[in-house]
Formats: C-alpha cells, sequence, structure tokens
C-alpha cells in the first residue's frame, strides 16, 4: 500500500509503498477513505511540539473508513461496513487508568508511549490496523460524504470537555478560545448540546462576527482587550450573568492569565474544564485564588480527548443534524500530495475550514 512517512522530525513526509497491516485478534483493517490534517500538524512533524512521537512514522489521527478484515473477537462489523475511527487507543489491562496513545500522533507517560509501539502507525496511508473498539459504524451515511465526516476528530475534542463539565441543555457555556479550530467546534458543540447560550470569546473580531452569524443569537461574543477586569466583566455581561460552564481550549503560546480570567466568570457551583494546551511549551502556571475555589464550591478539572463513548454519541449529533457539518469548508488532497495538505492546513487554520486527505484518491 501507499502511506506518508515520517522519517524525522524537520523534514517532509515521504509518500512510498510501505507493507500492508495484517489483521490480528482485537483489530481491525480498514480502507481509509478521508483523514483530517489538523492545522498544527507541521508543528509536530517540524518537532516544535515535542511529541512523544518515534520515528519513523505513518501520522494520522483517525478518520472515515471502509472495513475490510476483522478479527476473530468483531461479532459485528462486516467487510464494507462505512466507519468512524476513532485515534484514542487505550491500553486493555487497567479499566480504571489505562494508558492512552494517539495513534498515529501522540502518548500520554511512558505506559502510552509503549502502547504506541504497537499501534504505531496511524492514517496517512491507504489502509490502517485499529483496536476493535475504536471502529464506530456511521449507518447509513453516503461515503462520498467521507471527507465532511473526517472532522468528527476535531469536534470529539471540545466534546470531551463538555462531557466532562457535565454540560445540561439550558446552561450557560463560555468558550475561552473560540476563534481557534477546536475552540469554534467546541460553541457548535455546546448549542447542540443545548447551551442556551454560547460566550466566544478570543481576539479576532472577524473570526467572532463570522460565530455570530453563522450560529445564530445563542453565541453571544466577547473580543479580548488584555484589560484582565474589563474582560472579566465583558464576559460575564455576554453570558448574563455568571457562567455555569466555562470550557479552556487556548494553544500553548497564550499566557495563563487569560485562562485565569475567563474561569473565573463561573457562578457559584461553576465548572471550569481545563483542554488547551497553555503552558505545555512553558511560561506561567495558572493562579486561581484558593478562598474564591473553596468558598464558591468551583469545579475546576483537566480533560485530556474523551471518554470512549463520546464517539457514538458525537455520530448520533450529527446524524441527527444537531450539529451541522454542512457548515464546514472542506478542502481535499490525494495522498501523493500529503505535504502540500501540511502547508494548507498550517495556513487555513480557522474555524469550520478543514484539510483533509483521501487516500485512494489520484
Amino acid at each position: 500500500m501507499l502511506a506518508a512517512v515520517l522519517d524525522e522530525f524537520g523534514t517532509p513526509l515521504d509518500v512510498r509503498e510501505v507493507p500492508d497491516p495484517g489483521v490480528r485478534a482485537g483489530e481491525v483493517v480498514v480502507d481509509v477513505l478521508a483523514t483530517c490534517v489538523l492545522p498544527y500538524a507541521s508543528e509536530v512533524f517540524g518537532g516544535e511540539r515535542r511529541y512523544p512521537l518515534e520515528t519513523p512514522v505513518i501520522p494520522g489521527l483517525g478518520g472515515i473508513a471502509r472495513v475490510v478484515t476483522t478479527g476473530p473477537d468483531a461479532t459485528r462489523l462486516t467487510p464494507g461496513d462505512l466507519v468512524w475511527c476513532d485515534a484514542t487507543v487505550r491500553s486493555r489491562d487497567d479499566a480504571n487508568t489505562p494508558d492512552i496513545t494517539l495513534q498515529g500522533w501522540s502518548s500520554r507517560g511512558d505506559g502510552g508511549l509503549r502502547l504506541s509501539r504497537h499501534f504505531h502507525d496511524g492514517s496517512f496511508a491507504e489502509r490502517m490496523s485499529v483496536p476493535t473498539e475504536c471502529v464506530y459504524p456511521l449507518g447509513d451515511v453516503d461515503e462520498a460524504d467521507a471527507a465532511r465526516w473526517s472532522a468528527l476528530g476535531v469536534y470529539l475534542v471540545p466534546y470531551g470537555g463538555l462531557l466532562a463539565a457535565d454540560v445540561r441543555a439550558g446552561e450557560s457555556l463560555l468558550v475561552s478560545g473560540a476563534t481557534g479550530n477546536f475552540g469554534s467546534a467546541a460553541v457548535a458543540v455546546g448549542l447542540a448540546m443545548g447551551a442556551s447560550r454560547v460566550v466566544a470569546v478570543g481576539r479576532d473580531r472577524r473570526v467572532l462576527d463570522d460565530l455570530r452569524v453563522r450560529l445564530g443569537d445563542r453565541v453571544r461574543t466577547v473580543a479580548l482587550t488584555g484589560e484582565a477586569e474589563r474582560d472579566r466583566s465583558a464576559m460575564i455581561t455576554a453570558g448574563g450573568g455568571p457562567l455555569d460552564v466555562v470550557l479552556d481550549i487556548l494553544p500553548p503560546a497564550v499566557d495563563a492569565g487569560v485562562v485565569r480570567t475567563a474561569a473565573m466568570t463561573v457562578r457559584e457551583y461553576g465548572r471550569v474544564v481545563l483542554m488547551g494546551g497553555v503552558g505545555m511549551l512553558g511560561g506561567a502556571d495558572l493562579a486561581l485564588p484558593y478562598p474564591w475555589l473553596m468558598r464558591n464550591s468551583v469545579t475546576v478539572r483537566g480533560q485530556w480527548m474523551y471518554p470512549r463513548e463520546a464517539n457514538g454519541r458525537l455520530i448520533e449529533l450529527a446524524r441527527a443534524g444537531l450539529l451541522d457539518l454542512d457548515q464546514d469548508a472542506v478542502h481535499t488532497f490525494p495522498l501523493g500530495r500529503t505535504n502540500d495538505a501540511i502547508a494548507h492546513a498550517a495556513s487555513h487554520g480557522g474555524p469550520f475550514t478543514r484539510t483533509v486527505l483521501t487516500p485512494h484518491d489520484r
């Protein structure tokens, strides 16, 4: 089969023939139809993000595929099924605190790195082998829409944070970092989950205005000024009072003070979920006042990725039309132009813009 291989960080990916993956117990082999190229892929492959990804590797973070072969432990999947392949792979020997690797992308801790050496290669290929439990049937979705549905991987990340916050219909939500690729997805998913209003916070007024026009009157926007108290007041006003939930999904380069300002807009018994990359490349830690947290019974938690059940639930939100995938602008590239796709994603990383590899196109 053909695959795009990262031989060393800082070098272009090489599209070449590699051996087909073989099917083993607990795994499913699929033909990859479409896989999203994230806007920061160039930073990962260039080594800037310092991800624990061992080369050589076929990268790629999940995608839409057709089942080719199943292992003996699969009782419902059949060859030809159109499926979503989740890149979040969990170790099977500890149900309480499993090690996690993102197949073809990253991992958490030493255990996750060991797991990645088995589930090593990702979706920038004509075929890949995926753990059986990471394969989700899409039902009667048209294969012609595979590229559009591959954006599930973007929407799943903030969905994991909103599930961690236990967002309920009718609650107010603030998204810190709403003008980015994941942040704008968080706004859309929050609305799909029934948030009464979503306060979208960011610096780019043009993008914020587009979110309001695109997603409707339940979206309220706040353009950051850099003055913490002024910004905090504007967020609370936009939320109609202190917020029920704050989701932070800011990128690594942002100062932790911006996270703090947003977090301190929650009401008594409010919930704050941290999903962004702030501090991962250095910088000051997040400082939240102990008395404020304690006296207001505020919950603060981190969340990396999403629980397994999020996949099926988000698929149903999209199938029902509550999450509208048709709003995405999709740009497709064949596997032979993988490096062009990576460059395109880096320069077109705005809201609802998807760069997609379609490995079987020529």
